[in-house]
C-alpha cells in the first residue's frame, strides 16, 4: 500500500484497550488498493456490522459508481498502515463530470443549484470500531474542512443518519429537537423524495443525536428541512449544509484547520 504524505502530524490517541495507542496518519487513497481497503472497511462497518443486506456484495466491497468520481480521505494506523477510518469527498468538478451529487438520490435539492459551484459533498462517512476515541473523526473532519477550502469552496454538504433501528422513535425526537434550533433559512431547504413520516411517529423521551450530526451542529451547520426514509441503509437522514461562514473559531481551532497540503 502506498503511504501519501503525512496531512498532520501523526497523533497518538487513546482509542484501543492496547498498551501502546496508535499513530494516526491523514491522507488521500491514491491508488486502486488504497480505494479497495476504504471499500472494504465500509463493507465492515454497513454489512458486517451493521447488517444493512441491501449493500451486501459477493466481493466484500462496499462500491458504487460514485467513488470513481470522488476523493477518499482516509485515516491510517502509522504502524500497520490500515486504513481506520475514511470519508468520501465529491468535488463541484466531480460532480459535474457524474451529472449529480449523491444527496439527490434522496432530495430534490432545486433550491440550492446556485451553490454547486461552490460546495463539497461528503459521505460514507466510517471509523474502524477499534478506533472510535475521537481522534479519527477529529482528524477526518480536519481533513474535510482543509479539502473544502483548498477546492475554492464556501459549503460543506452532507446526509447525516440517524438509524430507525428502535421504529424511528429516537430519530423523530432528534428532529423535533433540532428543527426548533438549527433549521436552515428557508432559501436553502431541500425536500425529500421519501419523506420520513416524523409527524406520525411518537418521539422517544430524550434525542440521542448521533456523534457525526452533533459535530456537523456544533461547527455551525444547519439541517435543510424534512428527514429522508432511506431504506436500504435503515435511516433516517438529514440534508446537513454548513457554510463555511458559519464556522465557529473554536472550533476552527480544535479541528486544526490550517492551510496544510491535501495530496491529489
Amino acid at each position: 500500500m502506498q503511504v501519501n504524505p503525512v496531512l498532520a502530524a501523526p497523533v497518538t490517541a487513546p482509542t484501543r484497550a492496547a498498551a501502546v495507542a496508535p499513530r494516526l496518519i491523514l491522507g488521500m487513497a491514491a491508488t486502486p488498493q488504497e480505494l479497495r481497503a476504504v471499500q472494504r472497511l465500509r463493507y465492515r462497518l454497513f454489512v458486517e456490522d451493521l447488517g444493512l443486506t441491501a449493500l451486501m456484495r459477493a466481493d466484500g466491497l462496499d462500491r458504487d459508481e460514485f467513488d470513481d468520481y470522488c476523493d477518499h480521505l482516509v485515516v491510517r494506523d502509522a504502524d500497520t498502515l490500515e486504513v481506520v477510518g475514511t470519508y468520501r469527498l465529491l468535488s463541484p468538478t466531480g460532480a459535474r463530470r457524474l451529472g449529480r451529487v449523491y444527496a439527490e438520490n434522496e432530495f430534490d435539492l432545486g433550491r440550492l443549484n446556485r451553490l454547486r459551484r461552490r460546495m463539497v459533498e461528503a459521505g460514507r462517512a466510517c471509523i474502524h470500531p477499534d478506533y472510535r476515541g475521537g481522534s479519527v473523526l477529529m482528524l477526518l473532519w480536519s481533513g474535510l474542512l482543509d479539502y473544502v477550502r483548498r477546492q475554492g469552496c464556501d459549503y460543506f454538504a452532507g446526509c447525516a443518519s440517524i438509524s430507525l433501528a428502535d421504529g424511528g422513535h429516537n430519530a423523530v425526537a432528534v428532529y423535533e429537537r433540532l428543527r426548533a434550533t438549527h433549521l436552515a433559512p428557508a432559501d436553502y431547504r431541500v425536500t425529500p423524495h421519501l419523506p420520513f413520516p416524523w409527524d406520525q411517529l411518537a418521539p422517544a423521551p430524550t434525542a440521542a443525536v448521533p456523534p457525526l450530526l452533533k459535530g456537523y451542529l456544533r461547527s455551525g451547520a444547519w439541517i435543510c428541512g424534512d428527514p429522508a426514509w432511506d431504506p436500504d441503509f435503515d435511516s433516517a437522514d438529514l440534508f446537513v449544509l454548513l457554510p463555511l461562514a458559519n464556522l465557529d473559531a473554536r472550533y476552527a481551532r480544535h479541528y486544526g484547520v490550517t492551510p496544510m497540503p491535501i495530496a491529489a
